[in-house]
């Protein structure tokens, strides 16, 4: 038996213990300097997957052939009118194109000119038809204000309205919204808060917003992967940049910062701001479970101490190993205490329950020794069990969790090093009294009683619930969309929201890769043929569809409105004496018309402004002047160049353009995007699903999505098995009784399954954050059940009042702390991760104190 072996180790290492410790502070001090130069954290997602998957592969090769669309940082404009949002857009572009530290380039694919060019062919022939028609009834407008770009040649423009109200010619009903609009905006100004027209609004009426409500600058950011947050100081150059430009300064547009850049540079924030808010608020917990566990800081200071070293050579072990932690293996600090300081509890509390025969106090060498023979075979058949559970996740293809579970692994083994070695040593140095023989409960002997008395319904209970949870399985789901466990009230979630209403902006997108243009095209009428698809963009997608239809229509329009919009030699700006002399002449002609106008008729209140325009003071009609036709050179402008189109065809596509579709080998990309909302499982599948029967080698975000979440369930499926494999080998060979084995692995099973109940009652979401638990919950109710069917194997009667269930529980309770932190967390990840592993340890501490003790079997020296 190794107990004995065990038992001389711990009385070495107590007796010298000076050296023991002297040595331990050579290794850590090894293993910190290995971790300080060595051991850094990537938050690079693209290494959470083993690049030898077939998705992973096609996603990787995607990223490689179209860079330009990977590690994108997205400044979104809102703004109140377009042509603002539109100038700021332009201006914050302008200042990140010289910024060559932060950025690999910047674009604002709304403003491309080729776009712009053939905005009106890009319309559908109904809304052409009918902006065109809008455009042509305002010409005689249109021709004053192109002579006269400012507020006389607009005051002079109304006067062609009064006049044929006079002569009952004017039909403005379809001009009632611009003239209702107009009219607040000149009421504003006169009545001292000027704020600018937009005349693309006024022109185009609602189909302003056909392009959407947002513009956007595009950057993809030089990240820094050695930072929580990569992009940090890219968003805040986008910051600083913005608070500058003039409409930010005034509040008319609002920058937000989105894109999966910033987005993943939130998360890593909110993390991290979590684990220490629930580090600190755990510490004082932990430190009280641990003084009502053992009763003196003469044991608890040991403790921490051997904890803080096992994790110090735990990250050491890391440093030389891994190199790199990722966003799970970060995680193996909390695997690492929550399952280590379960080893030190037990040592601790069998060692304050020494005594002698007659109730005596042991000497402290010779009570550290008892303790090294009672405990030292337990703790190391648990921890080469949970170690062993914790490996088996090494091979899989989620190299996320494999890391974990190679560090964690080796950390058990460390842990139980620093548990028969050092703890002793730092025990001897302490001087703790031992010699209490009642540490147990003893209020728990009457429950010991009847659980015995009582174990046939008992066990019934538990195969039923066992039975429901079986039943249950096939219903848990795995949720891997990563924008599920993310702080939805962060900016760039907050700023995602806005945009998912509209199809284009969904972050689901599908990548299909074709050989050649013929059949993307082919391919994208197919996929814009299924229900959930909502387009299929190709490069054929940036050529105007019906030109042949379109282009006489604009051609027409061009004739009647070009001649009067190209005026060589505009009028010069006006001073205010012009412009007030100009507002008085339309007041009055408008003032002569108004008895033929309705009440509620806009130029009645034009008329009313106008003439108190004509009083004004400098300052005032110069402020009317800037926000009336601010935005108006911009809009004639693009109103010629729209108007002079020509047929286009793919060739025309500026290379800006075509680089996101058209590789130079003559590869051409399909771009899809989903009709519905994505956000659930169930359609996300049916939508990836639909488009992989037709493509099956698509790649995208949303095939990547469905994929990781494949590879991690099967990771953890084959992972779970080999650890129950592993670990009921490990017992076999150790315990060497099969039924032995069995009452170890019995209560592991049943804590799973009441896992799985609670999981569907909660309900709690499997998903890519708190799937760490079910590793945790293999090693802690490992760890517990070995204890209590060891103990009994050695004569343990009352296993519910002895020292063991003491040590176990306060080490749950120490556990749950940490977890219950977890779970307080502003980050929804984070939060679930804490409230499924309070939920496993809940269950495996049902488990192994109610159902191990009904489940042992009855022995000669058992009473009745």
């Amino acid at each position: 038996m190794l107990s004995v072996p065990l038992g001389r180790l711990v009385a070495l290492c107590s007796r010298h213990a000076i050296a023991v410790v002297l040595a331990f502070a050579v290794l850590i001090a090894g293993a910190t300097y290995a971790s300080y130069a060595l051991l850094g954290v990537t938050t690079d997602t693209d290494l959470m997957f083993s690049s030898s998957l077939d998705w992973k592969k096609r996603s990787d090769e995607m990223g490689r052939l179209f860079p330009q669309k990977q590690d994108q940082l997205v400044a979104v404009i809102d703004a109140a009118l377009p042509e603002e949002a539109q100038q700021t857009a332009l201006g914050l572009a302008a200042k990140l194109r010289g910024d060559h530290e932060h950025f690999n380039y910047v674009t604002t694919p709304q403003t491309d000119p080729y776009l712009v060019r053939n905005g009106l062919m890009f319309l559908d022939p109904k809304a052409l038809e009918r902006v065109l028609n809008t455009t042509i009834t305002a010409q005689p407008f249109l021709s004053e204000l192109a002579a006269d770009p400012s507020g006389r040649g607009l005051f002079s423009a109304l006067n062609l309205i009064a006049l044929g109200v006079a002569q009952g010619q004017a039909d403005l009903g379809n001009f009632h919204a611009a003239l209702d609009g107009f009219a607040t905006t000149l009421q504003h100004s006169v009545d001292g808060t000027p704020e600018p027209l937009s005349w693309e609004r006024l022109l185009a009426g609602d189909l302003a917003d056909l392009g959407g409500k947002f513009q956007f600058v595009v950057t993809q950011p030089k990240l820094d992967y050695d930072s929580f947050q990569p992009g940090g100081a890219a968003s805040d150059a986008i910051r600083a940049a913005a608070s500058d430009l003039p409409f930010v300064k005034s509040g008319r547009a609002h920058v937000h910062i989105t894109g999966d850049t910033q987005i993943a540079d939130e998360e890593f924030a909110t993390v991290a701001e979590g684990m220490v808010a629930g580090l600190l608020g755990s510490l004082v917990l932990v430190t009280l479970w641990l003084i009502l566990a053992v009763h003196t800081w003469r044991i608890i200071v040991p403790i921490i101490i051997t904890l803080v070293s096992g994790l110090l050579l735990t990250t050491g072990f890391a440093a030389i190993v891994v190199g790199k932690l990722n966003l799970i293996s970060v995680a193996f600090a909390i695997l690492f205490v929550g399952i280590a300081v379960d080893f030190a509890i037990q040592f601790s509390v069998r060692f304050r329950a020494q005594a002698n025969p007659d109730g005596t106090a042991l000497s402290l060498p010779a009570a550290l020794e008892q303790t090294g023979n009672e405990t030292g075979h337990q703790i190391l058949v648990a921890a080469m069990a949970t170690s062993a559970g914790f490996l088996a996740f090494t091979p899989t293809a989620f190299v996320g969790v494999a890391q974990l579970g190679l560090i964690a692994g080796f950390g058990m083994v460390f842990a139980f090093v620093c548990t028969l070695t050092l703890l002793p040593a730092l025990l001897r140095l302490f001087r703790p009294t031992a010699g209490h023989g009642t540490i147990g409960f003893a209020f728990a002997r009457p429950i010991d009683t009847a659980i015995r008395h009582h174990r046939k319904p008992i066990l019934a209970g538990f195969v039923v619930v066992a039975l429901v949870g079986l039943a249950l399985v096939p219903r848990l789901t795995f949720d891997a969309d990563p924008l599920h466990t993310k702080n939805p009230k962060s900016e760039g979630m907050v700023t995602l929201g806005m945009l998912m209403s509209e199809p284009q902006y969904s972050p689901y997108t599908v990548d299909v890769l074709m050989p050649d243009l013929k059949q993307a095209a082919a391919m994208s009428d197919q996929l814009s043929g299924l229900p959930l698809v909502h387009d299929a963009l190709w490069l054929g997608s940036m050529v105007p569809a019906d030109q042949k239809t379109k282009l006489p229509l604009i051609q027409d329009a061009a004739n009647i409105l070009l001649p009067t919009l190209i005026v060589p030699n505009p009028r010069p700006a006006p001073d205010a004496d012009a412009l007030r002399a100009a507002a008085a002449k339309t007041a009055g002609d408008l003032g002569g018309v108004l008895d033929k106008l309705p009440a509620n008729d806009p130029l009645r209140r034009i008329q009313s402004a106008l003439a108190q325009l004509a009083k004004a003071d400098d300052a005032r009609v110069l402020a009317t002047n800037e926000a009336l036709v601010r935005f108006l050179p911009m809009q004639l402008n693009m109103l010629r160049d729209m108007l002079q189109v020509k047929e286009v065809g793919i060739s025309d596509v500026p290379q800006q353009l075509a680089r996101d579709y058209l590789l130079p080998d003559g590869r051409a990309l399909v771009e899809v995007h989903p009709s519905h909302d994505m956000q659930g499982n169930r359609a996300l599948h049916r939508y990836v699903g639909e488009i992989q029967k037709i493509a099956p080698t698509a790649a995208g975000s949303a095939i990547d999505i469905v994929q990781s979440a494949a590879t991690m369930v099967h990771a953890f499926v084959t992972a779970a098995g080999a650890a129950i494999v592993m670990i009921a080998i490990i017992l076999a060979v150790a315990l060497r009784k099969l039924l032995d084995t069995a009452l170890v692995l019995a209560p592991l099973l049943l804590s799973a399954l009441m896992t799985v109940i609670l999981i569907i009652v909660v309900p709690e979401q499997l998903n890519f954050a708190n799937i760490i638990a079910l590793p945790l919950l293999l090693g802690v109710g490992v760890s517990f059940n070995i204890y209590f069917v060891m103990n009994w194997r050695a004569g343990i009667k009352s296993p519910l009042s002895s020292p063991t269930a003491r040590a176990v529980l306060f080490s749950a309770l120490t556990t749950g702390t940490a977890f219950g932190s977890l779970a307080a967390s502003h980050h929804p990840g984070t939060a679930s991760m804490g409230r499924l592993l309070l939920l496993s340890l809940a269950c495996t501490l049902i488990a192994t104190l109610i159902f191990v003790p009904a489940l042992l079997p009855k022995r000669a020296i058992d009473k009745e």
